[in-house]
């Protein structure tokens, strides 16, 4: 293979491996959200609540906490 080849391989490696770290950030960050969330509600904060701080509809918490 051609160093061409080599360089483009390495690039698509790299991406990949940023994606893949990225997505499993993401997915910490979801979880936390989540626990966030469900604290305040346990408070007795509604979602209604939530939704109208954070700039969201009331279903898109539902939604957030499902996941």
């Amino acid at each position: 293979m051609n160093e061409d080849h080599r360089e483009a391989l390495d690039r698509i490696k790299d991406a990949r491996d940023k994606a893949i770290h990225h997505t499993r950030l993401a997915q910490q960050f979801a979880a936390e959200r989540r626990e966030l969330m469900q604290g305040l509600i346990d408070q007795g904060v509604s979602q209604s609540d939530i939704a109208r701080e954070l700039g969201v509809s009331r279903q898109a918490i539902q939604k957030m906490l499902a996941c």
